[in-house]
């Protein structure tokens, strides 16, 4: 051989090295693919929020697919919090063997197990960044929600036609304002994001207040109480970046572990809400029932899933209970009569969580509550990541289900995005 074939060999057989490495610097990194994510979920929650779900799912595979073209390696997911997260959907999934209907207790239990997987694998590669891609991905966050905030507002403003016109419908209905809702609570949760984008902080702040008026505009108390308790929890982490957060984090611990036995006894000596709205009456009904019926199983709860199929979910409220809410005058009787004891879930986390789990699930995310309380006071914006821990979790006690796809996904995208804020100097790792 040769002395310029042995050089050739040479170079032939360092190539796929230099191809590997060569692939690490093209790729893109892992937080541009979240910051796509965020760019176009707002928009896209508008529009339909079932989509929030795909591309949640799209923007953390890719942000755990580039981690490993760039590193070489897999982001796996570890820390107190995934711990408690997991260890939650793995009990879940042990009470598909009492749940009324198992295979539905299973199925949900490891794919929402695997989502929170897949996000905690995410957060830990975007928290890996160079300050860099963390800009880039907030830049691409403010524009998204820019973007699907003034698209709500003006599908809001002109009655719904843009939803409508995406439909093809010509005369939007009146109920077609209830698929803002969703779309607001999302944009809601990703509000505060806007405090730390690489924006002039006359802009950050103008932005701030004009997201927070339209979505107190759109329909839907539940986002209005959350962009305000979040702002709360916000200001209070900025005023005490360490102990603020803990303390919202020990005390969503204690909302979780005390509202069956706070609520069930106001409940029982009765609310006079005859002229409350009627989303709001209902929910002191879907409440009551669940009260019963934790009570009839309250150590391991009554299985996963169990709210879309627990025995007389359906039927209406008997009028024993209807007298004890002051539902029996006009009003109420135009919407009553079609008032589902439980429709789907309870409205309302906590008791989700102790009607299916029982103790052992509560406990479970009590944990993972202050274990992301500890996570929001060692992150490098503390009140960023307060904000939206407390956002999400009005939400997630006054409003939709804590297993649907689309929320869940919603809250994994924020909390890959509060991972990528850093962490401040001396913040162990989580």
């Amino acid at each position: 051989m040769t002395g310029e074939d042995a050089g050739a060999g040479r170079a032939g057989a360092s190539r796929p090295g230099a191809v590997k490495g060569g692939l690490r610097r093209r790729a893109a990194a892992p937080a541009d693919a979240l910051g796509v994510a965020l760019l176009v979920a707002p928009l896209a929650g508008v529009l339909q929020s079932k989509a929030l779900a795909p591309i949640a799912l799209c923007g953390l595979l890719g942000v755990v697919v580039l981690h490993r073209l760039r590193r070489g390696a897999w982001p796996w997911p570890g820390g107190a919090a995934t711990a408690a997260a997991l260890g939650l959907f793995g009990w879940a999934l042990v009470t598909a063997l009492w749940a009324p209907v198992a295979g539905l207790a299973a199925f949900t239990a490891v794919q929402i197990g695997a989502f929170v997987a897949l996000g905690a694998a995410a957060a830990r590669a975007v928290a890996e960044e160079e300050e860099g891609a963390r800009q880039r991905l907030l830049r691409s966050a403010s524009i998204g929600l820019a973007l699907g905030i003034a698209a709500a507002g003006l599908d809001y403003a002109t009655g719904h036609a843009i939803r409508g016109f995406v439909r093809g419908l010509r005369e939007p209905p009146d109920t077609l304002m209830f698929g803002l809702k969703p779309a607001a609570s999302a944009m809601g949760l990703w509000l505060p994001l806007l405090a730390v984008a690489p924006l002039p902080r006359w802009l950050r702040v103008a932005g701030l207040l004009a997201g927070a008026a339209v979505l107190a505009w759109l329909p839907g108390e539940s986002a209005k109480i959350a962009v305000a308790v979040g702002a709360l929890a916000g200001a209070l982490a900025w005023l005490a970046p360490r102990r603020g957060p803990r303390l919202v984090g020990a005390g969503l611990a204690l909302v979780l572990l005390l509202t069956p036995y706070v609520l069930g006894p106001v409940l029982a000596r009765g609310i006079p809400a005859a002229g409350w709205p009627p989303s709001a009456a209902h929910r002191l009904l879907i409440w009551d029932f669940v009260g019963t019926r934790i009570a009839e199983k309250p150590l391991f709860g009554w299985g996963m899933e169990a709210s879309r199929n627990i025995p007389g979910h359906r039927d209406p409220a008997p009028p024993e209970v209807l007298a004890r809410f002051g539902l029996t005058t006009p009003h109420a009787a135009t919407w009553i009569h079609q008032a589902e004891r439980l429709p789907l879930h309870p409205h309302n986390g906590a008791l989700q969580l102790r009607l299916e789990l029982g103790i052992p699930g509560v406990l479970l995310a009590a944990l993972l509550a202050w274990w992301l309380g500890v996570a929001a006071a060692r992150s490098a914006a503390p009140a960023v990541a307060t904000a939206m821990l407390a956002a999400g979790s009005v939400t997630g006690m006054l409003s939709f289900g804590a297993w649907q796809e689309w929320w869940v996904g919603a809250e994994l995208l924020a909390l890959v995005a509060a991972s990528g804020l850093g962490r401040r100097t001396g913040a162990p790792p989580p």
